[in-house]
């Protein structure tokens, strides 16, 4: 299945292989062990992926989860902290933020260059005015999002709140996939006014221009 014929159940499961193993962490953790909760929490990444890989989607989507996993449970076993399976995601945000601000820096919002191709955009996006303007407020919107992110995770990190991490990390997949939704929404729509545009203008240069003289006579 390509990335471009993801079907909602697939963009739904890409969701859950990011967010229910730290649901079964935290579950388990309150229920019995550090350790257990470990290996659960591995184990369903590891299942969902397994699930993935059996619907032929794209290994490079179906990975994320279980590395994603992976990495959380490296930490938590590392320091024996419950609350450290959730220290890698915390850090994300921060990345995501310098990507973010450095795109915007430079005339080239983030978002335009991860989704332009996607919605047909042109290749000199960043010169169309108004299509510029919709990745540099989604870009913009990533980073205020990005913040409030981060803000919530180091507060609840440093109360020792482990579900609560657990559900900030849930609702930041969908968050981000209203955004990335929108922002292909409004992306294509500016796109489809663009072509009937540039062609009027491709028209107007192309028309040769009439003789004053022959007007005079």
């Amino acid at each position: 299945m390509s990335s471009k014929q993801k079907s909602p159940l697939s963009r739904a499961i890409g969701l859950l292989a990011t967010a229910v193993p730290s649901v079964v962490f935290v579950v388990v953790n309150n229920a019995s062990s550090l350790w257990l909760a470990l290996a659960w929490a591995t184990a369903t990444a590891l299942g969902l992926f397994l699930y993935r890989l059996l619907r032929r989607e794209p290994l490079k989507q179906a990975v994320i989860g279980p590395a994603i996993a992976a990495v959380c449970a490296g930490v938590a076993a590392i320091t024996g902290d419950a609350r450290d399976f959730f220290l890698a995601p915390a850090l994300i945000p921060v990345a995501a933020m310098i990507a973010c601000i450095g795109s915007l820096l430079i005339r080239r919002p983030l978002t335009g260059v991860l989704l332009n191709r996607v919605v047909g955009g042109p290749a000199d996006w960043h010169e169309q005015r108004r299509l510029s303007r919709i990745y540099a407020i989604t870009t913009a919107t990533a980073v205020a999002i990005n913040v409030v992110n981060f803000g919530l995770q180091a507060m609840f990190y440093l109360a020792d709140a482990p579900a609560v991490l657990a559900a900030i990390h849930v609702a930041t997949g969908p968050i981000f996939a209203t955004l990335v939704a929108a922002t292909l929404f409004f992306a294509r729509k500016e796109v489809k006014h663009l072509t009937p545009r540039r062609e009027a203008e491709v028209f107007s240069l192309s028309a040769p221009e009439s003789d004053p003289r022959q007007s005079q006579s």
